[in-house]
């Protein structure tokens, strides 16, 4: 199997040489370079072409929400996974928004930020628990926006599914759940994500907990 070949972003030097002594450690793993602000990551992705990027927040230069919609717009085989030390909720929603496929403070421990990177590779999103609960509840507090009825959008197996992953069910265990295979499981989700606009779990999530969709996976 090939490695994932992963991209470090962060404007501390010590950060970088913590994470790539962290990843290097798992044989699945490659580091491939490092940036120092957005724009050099967006240099460095277009020459190197990772699988994934580890992306700081708050860098000077360009910062890292700006280089995520860069990214989603011109890489967007690119997976990104956010690591910062910025313990915000809307910097969160934010940054989910944006496509980040998981979102990671720098505490976090060497299993989860591994784990994290694996299933950003696969094409899925892994939020931690007390990650993901702040985010819905942030984004169910938030006014909800203009939109078309949810009857109109998505279909009652869609919706399961969305809950399903707002409850930070992986695709298995969702196919599990309703009976269906994985392949289902991925189809849905990709109809979800044409229909809402977005092209990941997390966005989807993030828009569904705003239009108040998410009320019956409590």
């Amino acid at each position: 199997m090939e490695p994932i070949r992963v991209l470090i972003t962060d404007d501390h030097l010590i950060v970088r040489e913590g994470l790539r002594l962290i990843l290097e450690t798992a044989e699945y793993v490659e580091v491939v370079g490092e940036a120092r602000d957005g724009a050099e990551c967006l240099r460095i992705v277009a020459e190197l072409a990772p699988d994934v990027v580890l992306m700081d927040l708050q860098m000077p230069g360009m910062d890292g929400i700006t280089a995520i919609g860069h990214l989603r717009r011109d890489f967007p085989a690119v997976a990104i996974v956010i690591l910062t030390t910025f313990n915000e909720d809307a910097l969160m929603v934010q940054g989910l928004q944006a496509g980040a496929r998981g979102y990671l403070l720098k505490d976090t421990d060497r299993t989860t930020l591994l784990n994290t990177i694996q299933a950003a590779a696969r094409g899925e999103t892994l939020l931690m628990p007390e990650i993901l609960r702040r985010v819905l509840t942030a984004q169910t507090r938030a006014p909800a926006s203009e939109a078309p009825p949810i009857a109109t959008l998505l279909t009652n197996r869609e919706l399961e599914v969305l809950r399903a992953a707002a409850r930070g069910e992986r695709n298995k265990e969702i196919a599990h759940a309703l009976g269906i295979s994985e392949r289902t499981v991925k189809a849905h989700l990709a109809s979800v994500f044409n229909k809402l606009g977005v092209d990941s779990r997390a966005a989807a999530v993030v828009i569904a907990a705003q239009q108040g969709w998410l009320e019956a996976a409590e």
